[in-house]
């Protein structure tokens, strides 16, 4: 059955964030995310100016050529679409990316963060990430899955779990528009699956 798109509040969202499984696995991917693409990840000017904020405190974390790139156009640019977005290197990867031991792709500001030496953690298009957030004409906002088959390892990770979209993201869905707003998208994600049954 096909769902119509569903709405909690002023949020437009695709029924597949409902239905649809996901769980990062980094292990098999490597962060593909951050590194492949042809435009960074999209930023409010809020986010460009935490960027800018917490780039003396990652500049260590980032290669020459980030560092480069950062010091010549800055944290962010304008996209072909127009879009701001972040700073990418070689036509494709976040100037925000470190590695590990392993070749893994980490974002630095993300890192930085988790080791307690930020106090913000990374873009929400980052967080929310396979979500796509587009703000719309009529002062909506419209939440649309994503599908990118460098995240074919992520779907099948999900699937195994049995873990939906939206509860993947929980933690980023409620930083994003609150906990009020989340308690009604589970509501709406139990009527669905009843439907669906």
């Amino acid at each position: 059955m096909m769902l119509p798109i569903l709405q909690v509040g002023d949020v437009l969202i695709s029924p597949d964030i409902l239905t649809e499984k996901f769980c990062c696995d980094l292990d098999a991917c490597g962060g593909a995310c951050c590194i492949e693409g042809d435009a960074g990840a999209p930023l409010t000017l809020e986010e460009v100016g935490e960027l800018e904020n917490v780039l003396d405190t990652v500049w260590g974390d980032l290669s020459a050529e980030a560092q480069s790139v950062l010091d010549k156009q800055g944290v962010a640019y304008n996209d072909p679409e127009g879009d701001l977005v972040t700073s990418i290197v070689r036509g494709k990867d976040c100037a925000f990316t470190c590695y590990d031991a392993n070749g893994c792709c980490f974002c630095a500001t993300e890192r930085a963060f988790r080791e307690g030496r930020t106090s913000w953690c990374k873009p929400i298009s980052c967080a929310l990430y396979p979500i796509r957030e587009k703000k719309l004409s009529n002062g909506l906002v419209g939440l649309n899955y994503h599908r990118w088959n460098v995240c074919g390892a992520a779907v099948k990770k999900g699937r195994e779990l049995n873990l939906p979209v939206y509860k993947f993201l929980r933690e980023p869905l409620i930083r994003r528009f609150g906990e009020d707003w989340y308690k009604e998208l589970e509501a709406l994600a139990d009527e669905v699956l009843k439907m669906e049954r």
